[in-house]
């Protein structure tokens, strides 16, 4: 969302500025304050995830949504196409090693995509094997999720877009809310704290082997020029499971700005607070500053 024009009506204070040489970027500070309920959990039943993981038709949706995105092969050369047969000659050993905890997820292929301002984008593309799994428990991430996640987050959910976020923005800035505060996430992909997310997952998906899995993917690694290079933080982007996995950790962040009263918008790892004068939007930076440097 920055840059947009929906912006022109507002006046925004970059909480880099604010801040100078000390910008406020979370590389190595995603540790956001923990503030989920765990009460608002009580009637899902997270016991039996791995059973609806590797249900049938669970599996099935998920390979006909990677079968439907097409996409690039990972380390393997395994093309979509030939990712049927496959399947139907190796499923059910997958699913009985994932039921064992012994199933283990291949390295992802490293690209680069240019970005808008010159940079590259690191993307980690998965093998189409391990792009269905992905998807097969991100799948069932969201129904766990989706119900405890904020109002106010847009970016990867299902039924939400970036233009459904900007006319939020524009709703709140109409309601006289005319300064906004850019909450700069940088890198927060590739800076995840791993150990942190998984505790949080663990509060909710109370089955090991899942939680295992998870944190198996994570720790994959990525093939950069035919060299392994371990993934020791991060999300890596490019994978089916990555936009589930940085909405339950920002959700700690929309929880605590929720707590705290304030009216915000978040589209992934861009987030804009607003208030009501410049006043009052340097008194939420110093907050949220002394917060994660807390943390």
């Amino acid at each position: 969302m920055k840059g947009n024009q929906e912006y022109e009506n507002g006046r925004q204070l970059r909480i880099e500025d604010y801040l100078q040489e000390n910008r406020l970027e979370t590389e190595g500070k995603v540790e956001v304050p923990s503030v989920l309920d765990v009460s608002e959990l009580e009637e899902i039943d997270t016991k039996t995830v791995t059973n609806e993981i590797l249900s049938r038709d669970n599996m099935n949706l998920a390979y006909k949504r990677v079968k439907g995105n097409k996409g690039a092969s990972g380390i393997d050369d395994m093309q979509v196409d030939e990712l049927l047969q496959y399947l139907k000659e190796n499923g059910e050993q997958i699913k009985e090693d994932i039921r064992k905890g012994e199933y283990n997820p291949k390295a992802v292929r490293r690209v680069e995509i240019p970005k808008a301002d010159g940079n590259k984008r690191k993307l980690g593309i998965p093998t189409v094997v391990d792009r269905v799994i992905q998807q097969a428990i991100a799948q069932q991430l969201s129904k766990i999720y989706e119900p405890i996640f904020s109002g106010n987050s847009y970016g990867f959910r299902p039924n939400r877009s970036c233009h459904e976020a900007i006319l939020k923005a524009k709703e709140i800035m109409n309601n006289g809310y005319k300064w906004v505060v850019d909450l700069d996430l940088e890198k927060f992909f590739d800076t995840v704290n791993q150990d942190l997310l998984i505790s949080i997952i663990r509060r909710t998906v109370n089955e090991d082997k899942v939680v295992s899995l998870i944190r198996k993917y994570l720790q994959a690694g990525v093939l950069v020029n035919g060299v392994f290079e371990k993934t020791e933080k991060g999300t890596p982007q490019g994978g089916n499971i990555s936009p589930i996995l940085s909405n339950i950790m920002l959700n700690e962040l929309d929880k605590e700005l929720e707590k705290r009263g304030l009216q915000f918008v978040r589209y992934a790892d861009d987030c804009i607070i607003f208030t009501k004068s410049r006043k009052a939007a340097e008194r939420v930076m110093e907050s949220i500053t002394k917060s994660l440097r807390r943390n």
